[in-house]
């Protein structure tokens, strides 16, 4: 089956915790409890989504963790391609390394017009959206 990353699940249930840019930040060991994410994996999750401009970190007293921008723009896609890049949606569906548009194996056509749903639809849901759906999700 195709999906995400197990990576990137952690850091969309991990953000989708999180307050936005002007809320109080949140350490990480208790965004990993809230998350039900290892606090040793999810800082090296908060480093790569850091670096990607997703989220910011403050030292100190009153630091932590907190979203760099609203989560209402943040895009799945955007989570994505900060903890996987592009590339596993780039190769062939098929693992064949020659595959290409001059050189296509038989799945070529659908894998690329389907990884353009992919990413349309990732592009299309928001950080907001995965949140609401996690609180729904909680209230049984």
């Amino acid at each position: 089956m195709l999906s995400l990353s197990t990576t990137t699940g952690y850091a969309i249930r991990a953000l989708s915790c999180l307050g936005g840019p002007d809320g109080p930040p949140m350490l990480v060991k208790d965004l990993a409890v809230q998350s039900d994410v290892s606090n040793f994996y999810l800082a090296k999750i908060i480093s790569r989504l850091s670096e990607a401009g997703l989220v910011k970190s403050k030292r100190g007293y009153t630091g932590g963790v907190q979203l760099a921008r609203p989560a209402e723009e943040i895009s799945l896609l955007d989570v994505s391609r900060a903890i996987d890049g592009d590339e596993w949606t780039e190769g062939c569906l098929l693992g064949m390394a020659q595959c290409s548009d001059e050189r296509a194996c038989p799945h070529h056509h659908f894998w690329k017009k389907t990884r353009c749903e992919i990413k349309k639809n990732l592009a299309e849901t928001s950080l907001k959206d995965s949140a609401e759906f996690e609180a729904r999700k909680k209230q049984g």
